[in-house]
């Protein structure tokens, strides 16, 4: 076990005068973090994390290897060994209500063009499905149903017995680079910067078997489709890569709420006033976003910002939250957010309530930030009325974990509402884990819980031994 010693955290890139990066004290008091085991076993990127129990957690990147940890001890239980080229996506995979082993199963893709059956619990591989003619690049499992989907060029319906069932035709070069389930047996693909919702029809009397139809192409996006995720019973949410968020009804596929990152250089903008843009153009793309009941967390360019899916705005936001694009980001208890970003930094936020200043207009738009000058008083005058005595949010910065040396990479697949596999994996007595592109897994332990376990453990082996006298 390494305890390792809290300073400022990460130099900003360049002259500290020079950058937005907000910084944090060398005691970091509110950060529990603060001891790390190093995990190795990869020998290339490793991508992603899935939870498998209160206990144990998997690892797969590019080397094509899978491995089971133990979240408590960081021990190696399990490797397996069946592809030949990187993993591209993986998934829980339950085992049948009926069958008397309940071993907890994995379903791996990898651009070898094969998916493979895992058991978790004893290493052994269960089945292999060879017939690609792409490479998967999402699988998605629907229990209702109970069949899986893997993406790629195609989309294909499987049962769990690994039998085709039905799939459609040839759609993207590109490929389907995310997949959701939503209701009325139907599901969304997003395929470059088209979402296509399929329904799938289950056989009846008088029909044969499976079938896949598409039913809708949604355009609304101007280029490609980063992030796709179900948010609630009532929406879903997608990401592009300048920066738009559209907010979508589950049911009946419309546009509720929609933030795109375009400027205008409108006639209101104090011609006196230098403008100045604050990030690169591409710097904008939402690479990756989590919620909760009330928001969603959207990760964008460097920056980190929280949209309120009632009051459909930004109410909160850190326009340099890392050095460099943030990648991924994940909820925490109790209001807090984690991010990653390229440089390996892992950083740790608070959502705070404030009292908004009657003095500073809110910019009505999503992608208002990237500092475009100021807009002109008497502009600017309705919406500060109407903002003055109105509660926003802050993210304030209460961690700095600096272990990885490399960018921390991704891959995020979402079916229902919960995420089953990203590259942060938190554990409510074990702690956080991470994974990066050093081949490096990180499993960020709670200091002063593991100091109480310890002593415990002293104590009990005193006692043990007999080497403790406990004076009445």
């Amino acid at each position: 076990m390494l305890r390792w010693l809290i300073g400022g955290g990460r130099e900003p890139q360049g002259l500290a005068e020079q950058s937005p990066l907000q910084t944090i004290g060398e005691e970091q008091t509110q950060n529990p973090y603060t001891e790390l085991l190093v995990l190795k076993a990869h020998h290339d990127i490793v991508r992603f994390l899935v939870q498998l129990d209160d206990y144990r957690f998997a690892s797969a990147g590019d080397d094509g290897i899978v491995v089971v940890w133990n979240a408590q001890t960081g021990e190696k239980l399990l490797e397996l060994n069946g592809h030949t080229q990187k993993i591209t996506a993986i998934i829980t995979f339950p085992s049948l209500e009926a069958c008397e082993e309940k071993n907890q199963l994995i379903l791996t893709a990898s651009a070898d063009r094969t998916v493979i059956v895992w058991d978790c619990d004893t290493g052994r591989q269960v089945q292999k499905v060879s017939c690609f003619q792409s490479t998967v690049k999402c699988l998605a499992l629907l229990q209702r149903l109970d069949v899986w989907l893997s993406g790629g060029n195609d989309l294909c319906v499987w049962n769990r017995k690994l039998d085709l069932l039905c799939k459609t035709s040839h759609l993207s070069d590109t490929g389907i680079s995310a997949l959701i389930e939503i209701p009325k047996n139907c599901v969304v693909a997003a395929v470059g910067k088209e979402l296509i919702i399929f329904r799938l029809v289950a056989p009846t009397e008088g029909s044969l078997g499976w079938d896949i139809l598409q039913v809708k192409r949604l355009l609304d996006h101007q280029d490609n489709i980063l992030s796709l995720a179900n948010v609630n019973d009532l929406s879903f949410v997608t990401g592009s890569h300048v920066g738009e968020l559209i907010i979508w009804d589950i049911l009946d596929w419309t546009v509720q709420a929609c933030e795109r990152n375009f400027w205008d250089p409108s006639p209101q903008l104090d011609t006196q006033q230098e403008i100045k843009l604050c990030q690169k153009p591409n710097d904008v793309s939402i690479h990756h976003f989590t919620w909760d009941e009330e928001n969603v967390f959207v990760a964008v360019g460097r920056g980190l910002y929280v949209y309120n899916l009632q009051m459909k705005r930004v109410i909160a936001c850190q326009k340099t939250a890392h050095d460099s694009n943030v990648l991924h980001v994940a909820k925490l208890p109790n209001r807090q957010l984690i991010s990653c970003s390229e440089d390996g930094s892992v950083r740790i936020w608070e959502l705070r309530e404030k009292q908004q200043l009657a003095a500073e207009p809110v910019p009505t738009g999503f992608f208002n930030m990237w500092g475009f000058g100021r807009v002109n008083k008497q502009a600017s005058h309705p919406v500060k009325k109407q903002q003055e005595n109105a509660t926003s949010c802050s993210l304030e910065l209460i961690g700095d974990l600096i272990g990885h040396s490399s960018s921390v990479e991704i891959r995020s697949f979402t079916v229902r509402s919960k995420e089953v596999s990203k590259m942060f994996l938190y554990f409510e007595d074990h702690g956080l884990v991470t994974c990066s592109a050093d081949h490096l897994i990180i499993l960020w332990k709670n200091g002063e819980r593991e100091s109480e376990l310890r002593s415990l453990k002293l104590f009990q082996k005193l006692e043990e031994n007999g080497d403790l006298y406990l004076a009445v």
